[in-house]
This record gives C-alpha cells, sequence and structure tokens, in this order.
C-alpha cells in the first residue's frame, strides 16, 4: 500500500495557480455629490413625483413660481406619501390628513389644527437646477456643496442653436453603480459593446473630475446611430465626470462631409447599494439646412444609437461577478487609480487622501488592439456578418 504525502506539493508552477475573485460587499452609504434625478420638464407639469434614491423616497414638486423642491417623500405626522398627494399653493399636502410642507420642509398648514407643532419639519434637499435637469446634493456628513463642486454650465444649452433633450432612463436591479464608472478607463469595451474603434485613449484624474480622451471610428460591421448614417464617420470626445454620478461628454463627428457637435450626457443615481436608475441623453447643435424637426431626428437617432451600447452594458452589469481585484493587462487602463478617485465619495471629507484627488495622467496604446480588432471586422463583413441597427 502506498502512503499518500501530507506535504505540500512544492513543484507547482506559477501556471498552475488560479487566480480566485476577490469582492467586498457594496458600501452601506451613498456617494457625497451632486445626483442628476431627470429633466425639470418632466417635474413641471403641476404634480408631485416620487423619486426613490439614497436608499429612501424624496418628492419632487414646483411652487406657484416654478421653483421645483425636494423634501423626504414621507409625512412627519403618520407617514402619508407626500408624492401621492396634492400641491396647493407654494405646498405639498399630505393625502392622509392634508398636513402642508412648504420648500423649505416646514409645515405651513394644517387645516383641523389651530397651530402649527413648532417641530414640524421635514427635511428639504438641496438642489441645483442646471442645463435642463434637476439635481440634488448628498453628504452623509450633512455639510453643503463647496463652491468649487459644481456642475458646469453647458455652452450653447437652451439658445436656438442646440436641439433639446433626447432622454432616455433605465432602472436597474442586481448591480452597483460603481460597475457605469469603470467604463471611463475600459478602453477595449468600446469595441464589443459600443462598436467603435478607439485609436487615441487617454484618462486624467484631478480632484473631483474624472475624463476620459477618446478618438475612435465606427465598426463597418455594426452600423448605429451614433455614426449619423456614416461607416467611416470620425468621433471625438472629451467625457469629463464631475463627481460620482455625472459625465458630461463633448463629441465632434466627422460623418457625411459635415462637423456634427453633440452634447451626451451619462448621468446616474443610486436607488439602493443593489439597485440604480440610469439617465442618458443627447443634444445637437443644428446644422445650416436642416429644420428644428430634423436636428431633434438626429439628437434622437444619437441617443438610439447609444442606447444600443447601454443595453448591452445593463445585461453585462446585471449578470456580472463584482470583482475588487481584477486581473488586467496593460491595455486595461488604470482601473485601480480610478477606484481609489472614486472612493473619495464614500467617505467622509477628513478622510479624503491626497492618493484620491491627485492629478493622475494616462494614455493607453491601441495599435495592437486595433490592428487585430481590423482582422476581425474584415472578416465579418466578407462572411456578410453585419448589423445595421439603424435599418428600418
Amino acid at each position: 500500500m502506498t502512503a499518500l504525502s501530507s506535504q505540500p506539493d512544492t513543484t507547482a508552477s506559477h501556471e498552475d495557480e488560479i487566480r480566485v475573485i476577490e469582492a467586498a460587499a457594496p458600501p452601506e452609504r451613498f456617494a457625497r455629490g451632486w445626483h442628476c434625478i431627470g429633466l425639470i420638464r418632466d417635474f413641471t407639469d403641476g404634480e408631485p413625483h416620487q423619486i426613490d434614491v439614497f436608499g429612501t423616497s424624496l418628492v419632487v414638486f414646483a411652487d406657484s413660481r416654478g421653483k421645483l423642491n425636494v423634501l423626504d417623500a414621507y409625512c412627519r405626522h403618520m407617514g402619508g406619501n407626500l408624492a401621492q398627494g396634492t400641491i396647493k399653493g407654494d405646498s405639498i399636502a399630505c393625502p392622509f390628513h392634508d398636513w402642508r410642507w412648504n420648500g423649505k420642509g416646514k409645515c405651513s398648514d394644517i387645516p383641523y389644527a389651530r397651530r402649527v407643532p413648532p417641530l414640524a419639519r421635514t427635511r428639504a434637499w438641496t438642489t441645483l437646477e442646471r442645463n435642463g435637469q434637476l439635481f440634488v446634493w448628498n453628504d452623509p456628513e450633512g455639510n453643503p456643496p463647496p463652491e468649487d463642486v459644481t456642475i458646469p454650465h453647458i455652452e450653447g444649452y437652451g439658445t436656438d442653436e442646440w436641439t433639446d433633450w433626447s432622454w432616455k432612463t433605465l432602472r436597474i436591479k442586481g448591480s452597483h453603480c460603481r460597475e457605469i464608472v469603470d467604463n471611463v478607463v475600459d478602453m477595449a469595451h468600446f469595441f464589443y459593446v459600443h462598436y467603435s474603434f478607439p485609436r487615441y485613449f487617454k484618462n486624467v484624474f484631478e480632484g473631483h473630475t474624472a475624463t476620459q480622451y477618446m478618438r475612435s471610428t465606427g465598426r463597418e460591421d455594426v452600423i448605429v446611430g451614433t455614426n449619423y448614417d456614416d461607416p467611416n464617420a470620425e468621433l471625438q470626445s472629451e467625457a469629463t465626470y464631475f463627481g460620482p454620478s455625472y459625465m458630461i461628454d463633448w463629441l465632434e463627428s466627422q460623418a457625411n462631409g459635415m462637423t456634427i457637435n453633440t452634447v451626451l450626457i451619462n448621468c446616474h443615481y443610486p436607488v439602493s447599494n443593489n439597485e440604480f436608475v440610469l439617465q442618458y441623453g443627447a443634444i445637437v447643435k443644428k446644422l445650416p439646412g436642416l429644420s428644428d424637426e430634423e436636428s431633434a431626428g438626429m439628437a434622437a437617432q444619437f441617443a438610439e444609437g447609444v442606447e444600443l451600447g447601454f443595453e448591452q452594458d445593463v445585461e453585462i452589469w446585471k449578470n456580472k461577478a463584482p470583482i475588487d481585484n481584477p486581473l488586467l493587462s496593460e491595455e486595461d487602463g488604470p482601473v485601480y487609480q480610478l477606484r481609489r478617485w472614486y472612493k473619495q465619495f464614500y467617505v467622509d471629507s477628513a478622510e479624503v487622501t491626497d492618493d484620491m484627488t491627485t492629478r493622475f495622467e494616462f494614455e493607453i496604446d491601441t495599435t495592437r488592439a486595433v490592428s487585430n480588432w481590423r482582422k476581425e471586422v474584415d472578416e465579418n463583413i466578407a462572411a456578410g456578418r453585419v448589423i445595421n441597427s439603424t435599418a428600418p
């Protein structure tokens, strides 16, 4: 009989080692920063609107001057849902007992009572109306937004030279919103998920901003709306996250002999630590000779092209494993540095360290990737494997 050795096998090489995925539980707190919760035009219809965000529910309502107010949704009297109530004057009235709450969170009237209790206050959220969008400020420490942490004005928005927003919303369960932010550094997924050739790709992180610079061309075997019906279109992109959840992407396309300027918004807000709402939309600078309807159609076509890629992103996020120790190649970009930048929004202000905010730059050489992808696309075209998402 041969005895089995209890000693470890020290002859195993690194080729025999198995990489184990590590993943901590998602953070319980929600990111500090400005969060876009929707378009202003969707909140000014004279009705209250419920927004499920930050592990709770809020109510959005416009007062008699059209100013949007955001309060905790549940009445401090007996817990009625204010989003099911009625706007009366400058207050939102609870459907349960008609307690009325103004935009500052103070109970303004109780019709059946002689006086309003002095402690009748609820939480009023700090808001910002900019670029046709409504933002709320979240800070677990309760601090107001610093002056240098804000959302920039989008030049041209609201003028006759640009279209209004073509806007889409997706609610995604079973995933933490960090998965979206990883895309900032993920050069390769733009070929596989968003159907483009990244010809140039660079990241810059500094302070509360994270920027992706990219020049790309479309895949001829997959035609999407972002190419503006030109398979040879060239796209230059400068996409910046202003805080943890709101990205502005300034785009310039050379397509059909024209220069087309587009602004794409990619933003989200957390419902819980395992669910979030993704929003995205586009505006287009109107071209000479095009009607307003044709220009709006261009913006809608671009947003639909973005939607195709995002739908695939969503399916990946919903079915992938969270991973804190991704195994990377040289062309995968500064994932760990990006996550260090992102961490600043999940710790107290006093715990933000220099390595989270100091300027960091990284450029990826896309030459080898594009060369190999070029062969793959040519093979697809030769075999007739071509997809046109814009075809009727």
